[in-house]
C-alpha cells in the first residue's frame, strides 16, 4: 500500500474492475465533456467524474451520479469548484458564469 492509499484508502477503488467498467460505460454513453457543453464547446470526455464528491463514502462512490469530463475540467475547474464552492469559468466577455461566484453576488 502506498502512502497515498494509506491516507485515502478509497483510491484503491479506482483500480477495481467494477469501477473500470462503470467509468467505461459512462464515457461510452456520454462521450462529450458535460462542462464544455454548458459553454457551447464540443470536447471529447476522458474522465468519469462523481458529480457529488464522495470523500471516501463508499455508497456515494459506487452509487452516486456520474458525469463525463475532459481532463482540464476534471483536474482544474471541478477541483476548484469543490474547494471554493463556485466556478471561475467565464463567458465570452470574461465575466464569471457561476451565480455563486463572488463577482455575481449582489452588492449591499
Amino acid at each position: 500500500m502506498t502512502a497515498a492509499t494509506a491516507e485515502r484508502p478509497w483510491l484503491a477503488w479506482y483500480d477495481k474492475a467494477r469501477w473500470i467498467k462503470m467509468a467505461r460505460n459512462q464515457l461510452r454513453e456520454h462521450p462529450l465533456c458535460a462542462m464544455c457543453l454548458t459553454q457551447g464547446q464540443v470536447v471529447p470526455a476522458t474522465v468519469c467524474d462523481h458529480i457529488e464528491p464522495h470523500r471516501g463514502n463508499s455508497r456515494k462512490f459506487w452509487y452516486g451520479d456520474l458525469q463525463s469530463l475532459c481532463w482540464s475540467h476534471h483536474s482544474q475547474s471541478k477541483q476548484r469548484l469543490e474547494r471554493q464552492g463556485y466556478s471561475n469559468d467565464t463567458d465570452c466577455n470574461g465575466y464569471p458564469q457561476d451565480p455563486r461566484h463572488p463577482f455575481n453576488k449582489k452588492r449591499g
